[in-house]
């Protein structure tokens, strides 16, 4: 009996733990009765199978309520960062923030991250100390009987509230008509459908001329200048000049916010936009190995060209080692190839990776296409200083309090910009076909600087520029999804 009314207290607490989500969703009552039975039902299953597994009914309670508290606080930084919630495919970032604490801990805070491993480590001694471990657990007479009875009654509630749900996969909406376990549940079982596409590529008439393709997908590349008047229309001079003589340039559409950059690589090597990858679109790469998506790269092989990606970080983030060959790409040269480079901040300095671009173009002995995936001004912008020499020479007059951020970021955008300068200057003196795609694959994250100075809209910038175009450059709004096919048209 205690178990079970420890459970019940349990599951009310976590209707009341889900109260700190923001943006708050609906109370319970207003949720449609599968997510209520959903909630009910993960909550008696997992505690059931702790409750045998711990014997002791309050260290089980306590961890699991630990565990929804973590999520609802994983979920708030990231809504804060990213404006969306946590979903089933964010999962994977817990053993990714492990391996790379420096990209995810500092949005979180390290604050709040030290606070929650000293409250679970607490927890956890408390527990396994004050509380006794219950006799014959696992037998039906002792604690082992209304363990199992909660999770056969966890399991009989999965199974009426699961049917035949279509989730909108748009989060927000989600959360407010099934609530946070019950989003979970659905995008993990909607993910078990295949990544497939029947979207042939169009026509490329320009990899039939065999002319190079160098496309550079910039972290967090976007114009800030219309969030405050006084950022130096100088830093991004070297963009302007080139979109100006482009074949196209304008602001982008990108499916990704603050993060999320796979989001933005498949959709332009993939040619589909979000709305077409059901749940896939949260992160395409989770399922990108049992696809028979065509791409860009796998286009261009086949004409003959040699197909590399560029990106100064460990191949196998995002599964990428693997992720690619699929793909198409001959050739990966990730962190390994860039002991020795020079860095601007924590990571590869962009300037770096112009020179190691020229080099395979100029050791190129048939058509090429390379894939660069810059780093440079990946955050947390947060860890990094900014001095009075950074203020005077990007802006007049100098911002606000509080956009030190926007100081850190203007200062990685420039050197982007010069990267850009670089790389159209060398394929114009190569003498040889080339076009040269450079675009943003989302904006980044200052969400002080954003409560300051205004949030943008989330557009990044784009251009196509020729070696041998002739007319009149275009400027055209497009969607990331588009880019591919205009760049080989």
């Amino acid at each position: 009996m205690m178990a079970s009314a420890v459970a019940a207290c349990g599951l009310l607490l976590s209707f009341l733990l889900l109260t700190l989500l923001r943006p708050r969703l609906p109370a319970p009552w207003r949720w449609h009765w599968r997510g209520l039975a959903m909630h009910a039902g993960l909550w008696c299953l997992a505690y059931g199978v702790l409750l045998l597994l711990l014997g002791r009914p309050w260290f089980s309670l306590g961890l699991a309520l630990a565990f929804v508290m973590l999520l609802v606080q994983v979920s708030n930084a990231k809504h804060l960062a990213l404006r969306e919630a946590f979903v089933f495919q964010d999962f994977e970032y817990f053993t990714d923030a492990i391996r790379h604490p420096r990209l995810y801990i500092p949005f979180l805070g390290w604050g709040k991250f030290a606070a929650i491993v000293v409250v679970v480590s607490a927890a956890l001694l408390a527990g396994l100390w004050l509380e006794p471990l219950a006799a014959e657990r696992f037998a039906a007479a002792g604690a082992g009987w209304p363990a199992i009875i909660l999770a056969l009654l966890g399991a009989s509630l999965l199974f009426v509230g699961h049917g035949k749900v279509e989730p909108s996969f748009d989060p927000a909406a989600d959360l407010a008509r099934w609530g946070f376990f019950a989003c979970l549940w659905f995008y993990g079982v909607a993910e078990r459908r295949p990544l497939v596409s029947s979207k042939e590529r169009a026509a490329a008439p320009y990899l039939a001329s065999g002319g190079d393709l160098l496309v550079v997908q910039s972290e967090s590349f976007f114009d800030p200048r219309p969030l405050y008047d006084g950022i130096r229309r100088d830093v991004l001079a070297t963009f302007d000049g080139i979109s100006q003589q482009a074949m196209h340039s304008g602001p982008l559409s990108v499916p990704a916010w603050g993060a999320n950059t796979v989001r933005s690589e498949f959709a332009f090597l993939s040619g589909l936009p979000a709305s077409a990858l059901g749940v896939h679109r949260f992160n395409p790469y989770r399922g990108a190995l049992a696809s028979d998506i065509q791409t860009l790269a796998q286009q261009a092989r086949a004409a003959g060209y040699r197909t590399v990606c560029v990106h100064p970080y460990p191949a196998s983030f995002y599964r990428r080692d693997r992720v690619f060959p699929h793909f198409g790409f001959d050739q990966f040269i990730d962190i390994a190839a860039f002991a020795d480079a020079p860095r601007c901040g924590p990571f590869v300095a962009d300037t770096a990776l112009a020179e190691r671009v020229k080099g395979l173009f100029a050791q190129a002995g048939q058509p090429l296409f390379v894939f660069v995936i810059t780093m440079e001004n990946h955050g947390p912008l947060h860890l990094e200083k900014c001095t009075a020499a950074d203020v005077a020479a990007l802006y007049e007059p100098a911002p606000p309090s509080g956009c030190e951020d926007l100081t850190v970021y203007l200062r990685h955008l420039r050197n982007a910009d010069r990267m850009a300068g670089e790389l159209q200057a060398f394929l114009a003196a190569r003498g040889k076909p080339a076009r040269f795609c450079w675009y943003g694959d989302h904006v980044p994250i200052m969400a002080g600087v954003y409560r300051q100075l205004g949030e943008p809209a989330g557009d990044t910038a784009y251009f196509i520029w020729d070696t041998q175009a002739e007319g009149a450059p275009q400027r055209t709004r497009r969607a990331l999804h588009e880019l591919a096919d205009a760049l080989v048209s």
